[in-house]
């Protein structure tokens, strides 16, 4: 009997697809996972986000096997699977950027009413980002998730394995920290309080 190295890719995928063979499946990742996070790494320039997507890519391999009837070699298949991966990680980072952009260019935009005494945006901008980042950590993770990457309570209990009553809990901690932080700036906090809590 062959050992498993000796399969070609074809004789691998069918023992995971019809057999559920973990081996199987172990020896088709050791012979592309590099070569996978070499292309992920070389598209995002991130190798943090290349191993996720060569994660998610075996992950769903395995999750999916019994639906999977491969037409081309295995590997034009993983690559193919990693590059609309690439593309809806580039399309989420791009989203948050500009949900991220958008919550200051709204602060920016309600100060120019304010006369020149007041501290300018930029000056205020690093204040209150100094203020979440210490923050608890849950606690900045989901007002973080709420306020720049614009999910909802349900969405954020979700992916974080909690409850929507302890995201509003957090949500609520988060809010009276910057409040008390802030206090000395009560006035410009008044007008950031309501933006966040639109």
């Amino acid at each position: 009997m062959k050992h498993l190295q000796q399969y070609d890719d074809s004789e691998l995928f069918r023992l995971v697809r019809d057999e559920d063979s973990s081996a199987a499946f172990e020896a088709l990742y050791n012979r592309y996972w590099e070569k996978l996070l070499l292309h992920a790494k070389h598209k995002t320039g991130s190798e943090e986000d290349a191993e996720e997507i060569v994660q998610h890519v075996f992950m769903n391999i395995w999750k999916t096997r019994k639906n999977i009837h491969l037409r081309h070699s295995f590997y034009t298949y993983i690559a193919s699977c990693a590059k609309y991966e690439i593309l809806a990680m580039l399309v989420k980072q791009k989203k948050q950027k500009e949900a991220h952009n958008s919550f200051y260019d709204d602060v920016a935009a309600r100060q120019d009413n304010y006369t020149a005494e007041w501290v300018d945006y930029e000056s205020t901008r690093r204040q209150l980002e100094d203020t979440i980042r210490h923050l608890p950590d849950k606690c900045r993770l989901v007002f973080r998730m709420s306020r720049e990457s614009g999910f909802s309570e349900k969405q954020i209990a979700e992916k974080l394995s909690i409850s929507p009553k302890t995201v509003q809990a957090h949500m609520t901690r988060a809010l009276k920290l910057l409040r008390t932080i802030m206090q000395h700036r009560l006035f410009f906090f008044l007008k950031v309080l309501l933006l966040i809590q639109q």
